[in-house]
């Protein structure tokens, strides 16, 4: 293996969350986009082919090694990962309601909802899964909360386009039918 794609694999293997692309180059100034690209692209080939337990993937718009998705579930059971701590129902909606139509104010939350959302959002923005990315120009200039790099994360997503859409989300919620 190369120099170059041993410092990414340890840089990598070091980090908590997924690094960005910037940051890996940053590790060796002297490397193009395009030879990081490539290093990157060793590395994941690597994994793949050998038949390793991890992967590289790219995800919230970085790079990170994880567990392949056979290995997950064995090793939820013997907790040896550390999961973070289920949402709630009301939360997975608020949570979706954001990350659907943000940038968003709270009032426009409630209004979908039918509910106060205020708890629900602070506790969502302690959990660094939404942020206030800017205020509208209405009356007051509300706060308007839009999704975070860790949401991206922990719902393994690399950008909000491969969110489902909206049509693709009314097909899976409709009702199955009924047996005669």
């Amino acid at each position: 293996m190369i120099p170059l794609v041993k410092l990414l694999e340890a840089a990598l293997f070091a980090s908590p969350r997924p690094i960005p692309v910037e940051e890996l180059s940053a590790l060796a100034p002297e490397a193009s986009p395009a030879e990081v690209a490539s290093a990157l692209d060793t590395l994941r080939e690597h994994y793949d082919v050998d038949g390793h337990g991890v992967e590289l993937a790219e995800i919230g718009g970085g790079w990170q090694i994880l567990t392949r998705a056979e290995y997950t579930e064995a090793i939820e059971r013997a907790q040896l990962a550390a999961r973070p701590q289920r949402l709630s129902a009301a939360a997975l909606e608020t949570l979706a309601i954001i990350a659907y139509r943000q940038p968003i104010g709270r009032t426009e939350v409630e209004e979908i909802r039918g509910v106060a959302v205020g708890s629900i959002l602070k506790s969502l923005q302690e959990r660094a899964l939404i942020d206030v990315v800017g205020r509208a120009e209405g009356l007051g200039r509300p706060l308007l909360y839009g999704t975070t790099p860790l949401f991206l994360e922990q719902f393994a997503l690399r950008h909000l386009e491969e969110l489902p859409r909206a049509d693709e989300l009314a097909i899976a919620l409709r009702p199955a039918p009924q047996p005669l």
